[in-house]
């Protein structure tokens, strides 16, 4: 199995700068987005740091160690430089970040995230998101105290329970998968899925245009319907 992927992140109609951010190696296998939060500068900062040493530690990985045990290392070794970077300066005092990762090793992946940055995959036509969201509207869709259509319309579905650097440590959530030829993986800050529905983002991603496009057809979507928010998606493909 070999991959493809590709990338684009936009800071929207609203926001007068763009706390995202994203990495990849399509020949490491690691795939990152990372949604900034703080003021000023200071969301860009955490979600830049995050990127960049996740990124950094996971394709200097030690190949025979077990993945999922490295990978969270990588993400709790992100916390803690943007914990320190915001307790040392306090301009930057509770800055924090989102992220979600995708880990490829042959036929399997691994996901990773922190946070209500997304991951789904497109197989065979159908959408299915496989993580699960870290924010206080979602937990109470879960355990039932809250419907679906009440969380969208909630006040409170912008508060996330769970982030990088704004605690001593954090707990990603670690899903394992098995890949099929075909299979499109999207990474995506909730910048998109705050705009578009699963159905929309569904139309937007299939098909047989190259990833590029696809993910220009995201942004764009998203942006007309509103791009409220910083935007970024990076989608990646298994083929044959």
């Amino acid at each position: 199995m070999r991959y493809t992927a590709a990338a684009v992140t936009d800071r929207g109609r609203k926001r007068p700068s763009n706390e995202d951010a994203f990495g990849y190696s399509v020949e490491d296998g690691v795939y990152v987005v990372c949604d900034g939060m703080g003021g000023a500068a200071a969301g860009e900062i955490a979600s830049s740091i995050a990127v960049d040493e996740v990124l950094r530690l996971l394709v200097a990985r030690d190949r025979e160690a077990a993945l999922p045990a490295v990978a969270e290392e990588a993400i709790c070794t992100a916390n803690t430089a943007i914990f320190s970077r915001s307790q040392s300066n306090y301009k930057l005092s509770g800055m924090g970040t989102t992220l979600v990762a995708l880990v490829v090793e042959e036929t399997r992946v691994w996901v990773l995230n922190v946070g209500d940055s997304r991951c789904y995959r497109l197989r065979k036509g159908r959408l299915e998101q496989l993580t699960l969201d870290h924010s206080l509207v979602e937990e109470q869709v879960r355990i039932g105290r809250m419907s679906r259509s009440e969380a969208l319309r909630s006040p409170m579905r912008n508060m996330i329970t769970r982030a990088l650097g704004t605690q001593v440590r954090v707990t990603p959530d670690c899903f394992q998968f098995e890949v099929e030829p075909g299979d499109v993986f999207l990474l995506c800050s909730d910048g998109l899925t705050r705009e578009l529905s699963d159905s929309q983002v569904q139309s937007n991603i299939a098909g047989d245009l190259p990833l590029a496009d696809r993910c220009t057809r995201l942004i764009e979507a998203a942006k007309k319907a509103g791009g409220h928010d910083n935007i970024t998606a990076i989608l990646v493909q298994a083929v044959v």
